[in-house]
């Protein structure tokens, strides 16, 4: 039979409260016509209503990938093609290795079994089949392919959750890399809060106080979009890590949650780019609202500490310490267009790659800090 026969629905009897059986397709191969039958009659008494089945064994896989049957019942020693070759070609199937098969089988002896097991049977039925055993079997095996089922697509929708959660900070590499390394018990989002070497990004929108005062609120937040889109783009582009969005200012971090070796060079070109992507940004702005805009960026490099801080009410994975101050204020310091850098960090850079546009800008007193700081500009044209 090519097609699913419509069983007719059993009247409320002792197999009514069975739920969801009229739905699940119930394929057999067995090259005995007469037992198909019965099986079927079997089947209409425990209330399925979708059965298909074949006695040429040979037809088994063509029909198999036609109808993608919820469980298959399989005869094992059938003419020209028995059930182990049939389960070997399901195993070798992406598609066909996952559906649950009961063996329909007069053998006793422990190596077919164990053939077929290792070829993916899910259960055994001896023949000649009991009908209370076959309804009994057929529903513990739709239903550990129904718990199955609704596993795979919670462990799918945790998945995205993370991935969703995570995507608010780093790039979509680093998340997969993190989903993988959740995945093997590794976890780079630790519970408690971690001393770690860090390079600091802080970059703050200049002259946009005089547009908040000229345009209109919905162009305004429309304005910080766009200025935000560039600046998490480029931190995106060299895997950084987005720690906090406050006013028009961003907290970007690298070397965290993951080690990155070549984390100085990856803070350096976000700091470039996101001056350069800018660029064109400003020039509209410039033309449509008449205001002079650009982004002023501190970067320094030390220890932090990073975790989930806040209260019960609001916790947020930040990251804390001089480090993050002495960035924020040399962002304080940076006018348009221009990269301000601690002179340690500098001196670490300049091994690394060529800054061009890079000058010594002084020594600056910062706040917090007891002794005045050697500064590094970086000018972006």
């Amino acid at each position: 039979m090519n097609k699913p026969i419509e069983l007719n629905q059993r009247p409320a009897g002792d197999n009514a409260g069975l739920r969801g059986v009229e739905n699940a397709l119930v394929m057999m191969v067995d090259d005995e016509q007469s037992l198909i039958d019965l099986t079927r009659e079997f089947l209409e008494e425990a209330g399925y209503r979708r059965f298909v089945s074949t006695a040429d064994a040979s037809s088994a896989i063509a029909m198999l990938l036609r109808e993608r049957p919820d469980v298959l019942l399989l005869d094992i020693k059938m003419p020209r093609v028995n059930g182990l070759e049939i389960l070997g070609s399901m195993h070798a199937d992406p598609m066909l290795k996952h559906i649950p098969t009961i063996v329909l089988t007069s053998a006793d002896d422990a190596e077919t079994k164990l053939r077929a097991l290792e070829l993916g049977a899910s259960d055994f039925l001896r023949k000649p089949v009991d009908p209370s055993e076959l309804a009994l079997r057929l529903r513990n095996t739709l239903a550990a392919k129904a718990h199955e089922r609704h596993r795979l697509s919670a462990e799918v929708q945790h998945k995205e959750a993370i991935r969703k959660a995570f995507s608010r900070y780093v790039s979509p590499r680093l998340t997969d890399k993190i989903i993988h390394d959740v995945a093997n018990d590794s976890a780079p989002f630790k519970s408690e809060p971690e001393r770690v070497d860090i390079v600091v990004l802080f970059a703050d929108l200049r002259g946009f106080t005089r547009v908040t005062e000229t345009v209109g609120v919905p162009v305004v937040v429309e304005m910080l979009n766009e200025y935000f889109s560039v600046l998490t783009d480029a931190a995106y582009q060299h895997d950084g890590t987005v720690f906090n969005m406050a006013g028009q200012s961003l907290l970007i971090g690298f070397n965290v949650p993951l080690p990155q070796p070549d984390a100085l060079a990856r803070a350096v070109r976000t700091a470039k780019d996101v001056i350069a992507n800018f660029a064109p940004v400003a020039a509209a702005w410039r033309k449509r609202h008449g205001v002079l805009t650009g982004v002023g960026i501190g970067m320094c490099r030390g220890e932090a500490i990073i975790g989930n801080v806040g209260s019960r009410h609001f916790m947020s994975y930040t990251v804390i310490g001089d480090t993050v101050t002495t960035a924020a204020r040399l962002m304080e310091l940076a006018r348009a267009n221009e990269v301000l850098m601690s002179g340690a960090l500098y001196e670490s850079v300049r091994g690394l790659m060529p800054i061009d546009g890079a000058q010594r800008a002084g020594r600056f007193p910062l706040q917090g800090k007891s002794e005045p700081v050697e500064v590094y500009s970086i000018t972006v044209s």
